[in-house]
């Protein structure tokens, strides 16, 4: 008797739970991280998946000051040195030499992965969300030299170079938004 004999006189449950199996270490160790697109450069973890595990240390890239254009105005954003589980920045957008809004902002681990916490305040620093409330942007992927959060990504273009993309809503609709910055030393600052 040759194996093809053999196979035809195995019972169906086991071809069943072997092409299971082999199903599952194909694509199991990668489905609970599964991601989608939301817009060209920003992705959001699907339902039920897991964040990617990740350090602060991963993101220290992000410390310092950074300045350019974005959201049709001037963006500042400094990020501090990673310190324990967390890093701390501020976000501001002037536009025609006023201040749009800005941002207070937390990159901290939670659950062996990374969220960001985010806080808006008018001009006139008052917060956008209730006191106790911020904005989340739990940790979707994690590259060298790009981090993906829910809607939102940091790409390190170069040592010098920031990018930043935003998925925001608008009447229903989902736009990207990039803001360029370069890398400003505090004494060249205005």
């Amino acid at each position: 008797m040759d194996w093809q004999d053999d196979r035809q006189k195995l019972p169906w449950a086991f071809w069943q739970t072997l092409i299971l199996a082999l199903g599952w270490i194909a694509v199991g160790p990668w489905s609970a991280m599964a991601q989608s697109r939301d817009t060209e450069n920003t992705l959001r973890l699907d339902e039920g998946t897991t964040r990617p595990a990740a350090k602060i240390a991963d993101v220290g890239w992000l410390a310092g000051y950074w300045r350019g254009d974005g959201l049709g105005g001037e963006c500042e954003e400094i990020w501090s040195l990673p310190a324990g589980d967390r890093m701390h920045g501020i976000f501001t957008l002037a536009n025609e030499g006023g201040l749009v809004f800005s941002e207070a902002m937390t990159l901290v681990e939670e659950e062996g992965s990374l969220v960001l916490k985010v806080k808006h305040f008018t001009p006139e620093f008052v917060g956008w969300e209730e006191k106790g409330d911020f904005v989340r942007f739990p940790l979707v992927r994690l590259d060298d030299n790009q981090a993906y959060f829910r809607g939102l990504t940091f790409r390190r273009e170069s040592d010098e170079t920031l990018l930043i993309y935003i998925a925001l809503s608008k009447d229903g609709e989902r736009k990207e938004h990039e803001l360029r910055l370069d890398r400003v030393a505090f004494q060249d600052s205005p």
